[in-house]
């Protein structure tokens, strides 16, 4: 069988359908051990908690979503998220970075994130920044990618009563060298 080949939008229109599907991947991707804001077990009412503002942050601007589809289903998202400072105009943070669990090991992950730093360079940022839970080897995904550790934020994150674990702070610097 060959790979799956990703087809990426840029700023779809968030209808009900479209934010449906986004919680439910979301969900899946949680209770599937996904590091996007949640610690198994999920509802779509425990997203919706995050979900809802997140998609008024793109719907009313400034942030903009990427979804990657296989065929018409979602499998694929991200968020880049504006950071409100002007003095952080030019680079862009990266949240809920998400592939389908039942689509893991098809590349979809590399697929979204070149994609996110090919669209990245074309809306003008000069580094992409993502948050990384440890403990998943995500760190080693995004250094394969070209991103950098460039620091911690030691037990940042508590996934259980004394399972706290470091937030890994990942830059990617999109920046032509010569």
């Amino acid at each position: 069988m060959g790979a799956v080949t990703l087809r990426f939008v840029l700023d779809p229109e968030l209808t009900p359908l479209l934010r449906a599907e986004i919680v439910a991947l979301w969900v899946d991707a949680s209770n599937a051990g996904g590091a996007v804001g949640f610690v198994p077990p999920v509802t779509s009412a425990d997203v919706r908690t995050i979900a809802d503002p997140t998609f008024a942050g793109i719907a009313d601007g400034p942030d903009r979503l990427l979804v990657g589809y296989d065929g018409d289903r979602p499998v694929a998202m991200l968020v880049f998220c504006d950071n409100r400072f002007g003095l952080k105009a030019h680079w862009c943070v990266l949240k809920r970075v998400m592939v389908h669990p039942d689509t893991q090991g098809a590349g979809h992950g590399s697929a979204l994130m070149r994609e996110a730093a090919r669209l990245g360079r074309e809306l003008g940022h000069e580094a992409l920044h993502v948050t990384v839970r440890d403990g998943l080897g995500l760190d080693g995904f995004y250094r394969r990618l070209g991103y950098r550790e460039i620091g911690r934020l030691p037990g940042a994150l508590r996934v259980a009563p004394g399972d706290d674990r470091d937030e890994i702070l990942m830059w990617l610097d999109l920046t032509p060298t010569d």
